[in-house]
């Protein structure tokens, strides 16, 4: 059975940084789509980073350059470590898993496990 368990999150002051963390269980982060979404109040999901088994990573533009997925197969982990967080940065984060090795466009809808999210907020 997947299972994705979230942490790392916080509040921080704007220009801080945080580091989320998701523990895989279940499946194998090595050959497999991961990837980090978050949803502010009143909005939609947004998928802001991806990465596939290979290693392979894609980035919203809205984080491109501050956010960077990673992971460690050994211990079956995806990190999301955001630098430079803006108040707009502000959401639940969820991270999720899709059973490909290909991750495709970030959508929320082709991603099927999804973690029980962490919340961030960013202060200014």
């Amino acid at each position: 059975q997947v299972q994705l368990v979230e942490s790392g999150g916080g509040s921080v002051q704007a220009g801080g940084s945080l580091r989320l963390s998701c523990a895989a269980f279940g499946y194998s982060t090595y050959s497999n789509c991961m990837g980090w979404f978050r949803q502010a109040p009143g909005k939609e999901r947004e998928g802001i980073a991806t990465i596939n088994g290979d290693g392979y990573t894609s980035y919203a533009d809205s984080v491109k350059g501050r956010f960077t997925i990673s992971k460690d197969n050994a211990k079956g982990t995806v990190y999301l470590q955001m630098n430079s967080l803006k108040p707009e940065d502000t959401a639940m984060y969820f991270c999720a898993f899709k059973y490909a090795r290909a991750c495709g466009p970030r959508t929320a809808g082709s991603f099927g496990y999804w973690g029980q999210g962490t919340q961030v907020t960013v202060s200014s």
